[in-house]
């Protein structure tokens, strides 16, 4: 039977590929097992949502028994189904509710789109534009305060870039921003000002402080489940059955539940919830604990809440990420002060308490840690706790981790630190970096090779912020493309590749399942594992590098079911 008319026959008849008596059998693929001994075989037996064999077609057909359904897999390359470290899916799906929004290149697009707005905007209302980082557009800046009142006249503008933003004239005023304006009670913030002390319209992780008015149109709670439904569809369309929500809300989980309950996830969900570390820390203990609680702490592979994630420090695409040495002065970043190295959020004793009650209570830590000052700064924490137990069991995490020292390295070793890193960043942001830092202060930016080398386990993400679509989505999804940069580490825009480096599909397989405790479930294509996998349009190992980020997915199973098939209708439930 070839693909196509198991496909069919799987379509008219479901129920029977998960019967107990019956059995799946594929053969004549090339399946990359990602195995520790990173076999090819050519026939896999599944059972129900478990592989049962996997090696020769002679010796799995005898495992798979004389009644199981045959395919012919036609000599296809078969993957472990793709896992992504690092998502906001339930935030990125609604983007786009209310309106679609352009791609932007230049600083000329972000006015055309603000202007476009204002135009059918009351005066008076709020204009936001979110993640459209500097490092991504050509001039390489951000907004002024000017270009964004001309853009806006009669209404405010919110240019916000992760936790940094500009902002128009109307902006500061409505929030009370002005020359004598300083941040106080104890939080983040910095307030970027001119020669004369007045506000820039540069502002560093103060959206709080921006009294921003939400808009009138809000989505029911069935408008959230189903554009999640659309998103989670469009990841298997690219391979992925896994993801990692690494920031989610009581609202997010309680979404994804009820998906779950209703036969509705087409990716397995590992949840880091979300912590607010600027809460006093009774507080940030009593969340904690009602993660650690929760019914949905207990192991389920489909839905599992196992970890916590809170931020440490800023940026790197918007120039506030905390570094060792300082930024350097910057029309880029718009930084005027030399000796400035980043924000940080949480002082050291506070995040030790706070990385300890996580592990202490089976909840994976991890904090947003750009720089290599935060990632130093995550290191020694996890170092203070390993003297009150040790961590190697718990996992800790080091999320984005895009700048560290060979000193950092060695540590992590020593203590199993495990890392949460984004490929798409070096392609799309870069050229930006090189500039700013020069080549040789980035021989350890994602040094991939080096963390390899060294043992450290090494997950990869997206951190996929905004919109549907793999490609056209911030920051890109598309798990091919990640490989791809891996490989070629050739950032946009540029002749010269970083450091070139190769490790590609373990990273988006067996690493990730290791960073969510699920290595013996997933991950590889094992017997006794979950049958989540994909079929490739063309050989991953032997096709020519620049092919790699053109690959399609023809088919992608999740725990034996088909969940996306690119020869129907596309995606299935």
């Amino acid at each position: 039977m070839s693909v196509r008319a198991f496909i069919l026959a799987l379509l008219m008849c479901p129920l029977a590929a998960h019967s107990q008596e019956a059995a799946t059998l594929l053969y004549h693929g090339k399946i990359v097992t990602v195995d520790p001994q990173f076999r090819i075989v050519d026939s896999m037996a599944i059972r129900g949502d478990r592989i049962v064999g996997i090696g020769g077609r002679q010796e799995v057909a005898k495992i798979a028994g004389p009644n199981a359904v045959q395919t012919d897999l036609q000599g296809k390359a078969v993957l472990p189904g793709l896992v992504d470290s690092h998502v906001h899916a339930a935030d990125a799906a609604m983007y786009e509710f209310e309106h679609p929004v352009p791609a932007m290149e230049t600083i000329a697009d972000v006015l055309r789109y603000i202007k476009s707005r204002a135009a059918v905007a009351e005066e008076g209302e709020w204009i936001e534009l979110t993640q459209v980082f500097v490092t991504r557009l050509r001039d390489q800046r951000f907004p002024t305060r000017a270009e964004l009142d001309a853009a806006a006249p009669r209404n405010p503008v919110y240019f916000g870039t992760g936790p940094d933003a500009s902002v128009n004239s109307m902006a500061l005023k409505l929030s009370g921003i002005g020359k004598n304006f300083q941040v106080t009670g104890g939080m983040p913030g910095r307030i970027e000002r001119d020669a004369n002390g007045e506000p820039t319209g540069i502002l560093r992780s103060c959206r709080r402080l921006v009294k921003i008015q939400p808009r009138e149109k809000t989505p029911t709670a069935d408008d959230r489940r189903q554009r999640l439904k659309m998103l989670l569809a469009d990841y298997n369309s690219v391979g992925i059955t896994s993801i990692s929500e690494r920031d989610l809300s009581d609202a997010g989980i309680e979404l994804y539940r009820r998906l779950r309950e209703n036969g509705e996830l087409t990716c397995r969900v590992y949840v880091m919830y979300s912590v607010d570390a600027q809460l006093p820390l009774d507080k940030i203990e009593e969340r904690i604990l009602s993660a650690a609680r929760s019914p949905l702490h207990r192991y389920d592979n489909m839905l599992w809440v196992r970890g916590i994630k809170t931020y440490l420090d800023g940026g790197m695409l918007t120039g506030s990420a905390y570094m060792l040495r300082p930024w350097g002065i910057s029309k880029v970043y718009s930084i005027d002060d030399p000796n400035y190295r980043g924000m940080r959020y949480i002082e050291p004793d506070k995040l030790y308490q706070i990385a300890r009650l996580a592990l202490k209570n089976e909840l994976q830590f991890t904090a947003h840690s750009v720089g290599d000052g935060a990632v130093q700064a995550m290191v020694d924490a996890y170092s203070q706790v390993n003297n009150d137990f040790p961590v190697r069991p718990a996992r800790p995490c080091i999320t984005h981790a895009n700048f560290m020292t060979a000193e950092a390295i060695r540590k992590m070793k020593s203590l199993g630190i495990v890392l949460d890193l984004q490929p798409v960043w070096l392609w799309l942001d870069g050229g930006t970096l090189g500039e700013q830092f020069g080549n040789d202060r980035l021989a350890y930016f994602q040094p991939y090779k080096s963390l390899f080398e060294s043992g450290i386990v090494v997950g990869g993400g997206s951190d996929h912020m905004q919109k549907i679509g793999s490609l056209r989505s911030i920051n890109p999804y598309n798990p091919f493309l990640a490989m791809w940069i891996t490989l070629t580490r050739q950032p946009r825009w540029s002749d010269h590749p970083l450091h070139p480096e190769q490790q590609a599909i373990r990273l988006y397989t067996i690493n990730n399942a290791y960073l969510m405790f699920e290595e013996k479930q997933r991950g590889s294509l094992e017997k006794g594992k979950l049958a989540d996998f994909i079929v490739l349009d063309r050989d991953i190992l032997t096709c020519p590098v620049d092919e790699v980020r053109k690959i399609q997915v023809e088919h992608t199973y999740l725990g034996g079911r088909l969940v996306y098939d690119r020869h129907s209708s596309g995606r299935l439930r």
